[in-house]
């Protein structure tokens, strides 16, 4: 499906791209979607040769503002939200982790069935390993698929949980904060222009005051927030994220977040003559953790969410300091009719992921998800807990099995693809409702300017080179023969 050769490529775009000198210019729009963007997308993703993965996703992203898809920052939105001009929505951040052309596709059908445009698309630290997916990968599928379904304005890509390691960090900070600091650049270059600084995993509740416990976390989130402005497009200010509750721990409460934004500004300011622009939203802990807690059935427990944290966080993120509010992590599992009070309390960002990846499973094959946990018991194994039920070591590691099988999703039939795509829009819609985001397009076309942003045909060649050496790479033994030993 993908092309084979260069020349096969060139062969196939006359007459309706034209490269010149570096540049691109889209000779005919109308030929752009269909088959033309899918066979970019596949040679973005499967070609075994790096130049054309990386000339494929150049073009991708060349294309897309030709089509009115243009790669941006939601951080002049969270201003407005944080100044009080607008409000009354939670803006969904969805992790696309398999089938990612897929997903993507059947989100941007509901946004554009809703008139939605206050939306993220974003891929965390961790799930760039375990789904095979790299940011200059992911950032072109995900701008191919809005190509694909004709979804126009301002498009937010997010990095999700840049997180720092806190033992990592206690045996070498130079050095982890360093790998944050590549991982910010090789995004921000891929077109990440949303950036989820989460180096809450420092905190120190041993410490005696709360200034004291939050002191490596807002100084580490300082450190990248500047690195962030050192590397970000001229005329983008990239909406950069703070945390101050790991997800799955203790609660967050309005003093920690306070000792954490003072400490912040304080060391951020001190880094410069002309203080760089901070954080536009803060990431809390409310009561969730990540995928949810598998029962022993495989059923996910009930969570007990604590509104009056994300309420009152963000009552003070926007009155004192000027942020959009507070942001809710793994939300996606919630009951149903819990969404529609998080635009009620202010909650700014909403971040969701597990559920599509439930409801992916729920809907493959049986014979490619029997492979899929064959794999997981092989690979996996010294993962299984004492008192473990086979249901939730399952739950627990299956996010594991996609990137290996990255190949065989993408490749499923058509008709169980869009059986997929299908029950994802439907989820998405009922999303997008539930968080008050329909007919939000034209706000976010009036409040985030559209920049240029320009991409280096060098620079995708190079992440596509580098991602076997960081384990990204999207063709792998597992995906081309699933049963491999």
């Amino acid at each position: 499906m993908f092309f084979q050769t260069m020349s096969q490529l060139g062969d196939t775009i006359k007459g309706i791209i034209e490269i010149t000198d570096g540049s691109v210019k889209v000779l005919n729009p109308s030929r752009i979607r269909g088959g033309l963007i899918q066979r970019l997308t596949y040679t973005a993703v499967f070609h075994p040769k790096p130049q054309m993965r990386g000339t494929a996703r150049w073009l991708i992203k060349s294309i897309a503002p030709t089509v009115g898809v243009h790669l941006s920052s939601i951080h002049p939105l969270y201003q407005a939200i944080g100044h009080g001009s607008v409000g009354g929505f939670t803006v969904p951040a969805i992790n696309v982790r398999g089938m990612a052309y897929d997903t993507a596709c059947a989100i941007f059908r509901a946004a554009n069935a809703h008139a939605v445009g206050a939306l993220i698309l974003e891929l965390a630290k961790s799930e760039m390993g375990y789904t095979h997916q790299s940011p200059a990968e992911y950032a072109a599928v995900v701008t191919a698929a809005a190509i694909q379904e004709g979804f126009s304005g301002p498009l937010f890509i997010q990095g999700d949980h840049f997180q720092a390691s806190a033992k990592a960090y206690q045996a070498d900070p130079k050095k982890e904060v360093d790998g944050l600091r590549m991982l910010i650049r090789e995004a921000v270059t891929a077109g990440f222009l949303n950036i989820d600084i989460d180096s809450s995993t420092l905190v120190d509740l041993s410490r005696p005051t709360l200034t004291t416990q939050q002191r490596d976390n807002y100084e580490v989130a300082a450190l990248l927030t500047a690195e962030v402005r050192a590397v970000q497009p001229s005329g983008i200010t990239v909406s950069v994220g703070g945390e101050i509750g790991e997800v799955g721990a203790k609660n967050s409460t309005v003093e920690e977040f306070v000792a954490f934004m003072d400490g912040f500004r304080e060391r951020l300011n001190a880094q410069s003559a002309t203080p760089p622009i901070g954080i536009s939203k803060i990431s809390v802990q409310t009561g969730t953790s990540h995928g949810g807690v598998p029962m022993p059935d495989g059923t996910v427990a009930q969570v007990n969410l604590d509104f009056d944290v994300l309420e009152g966080i963000s009552r003070v993120a926007r009155e004192k300091y000027g942020l959009a509010g507070a942001v809710q992590h793994g939300a996606s599992t919630l009951p149903p009719e819990v969404f529609d009070r998080f635009p009620k309390t202010g909650t700014a960002e909403i971040h969701l992921a597990t559920e599509f990846q439930n409801m992916l499973y729920a809907t493959i094959p049986d014979t490619l998800k029997a492979q899929m946990y064959a794999y997981l018991h092989k690979t996996c194994q010294n993962e299984m807990k004492a008192g473990q039920t086979e249901e939730q070591f399952i739950y627990k590691t299956r996010k594991k099995a996609l990137g290996p099988f990255k190949k065989a999703l993408w490749d499923l039939p058509v008709d169980v693809r869009t059986r997929i795509g299908t029950a994802l829009e439907e989820k998405f819609s009922f999303l997008f409702k539930k968080l008050n985001v329909v007919e939000t397009a034209s706000l976010v076309r009036q409040a985030v300017p559209i920049v240029g942003v320009t991409f280096a045909l060098r620079n995708e060649i190079a992440a596509a080179e580098a991602e076997a050496a960081l384990g990204r790479q999207s063709a792998t033994p597992e995906a081309d023969n699933p049963a491999a030993d």
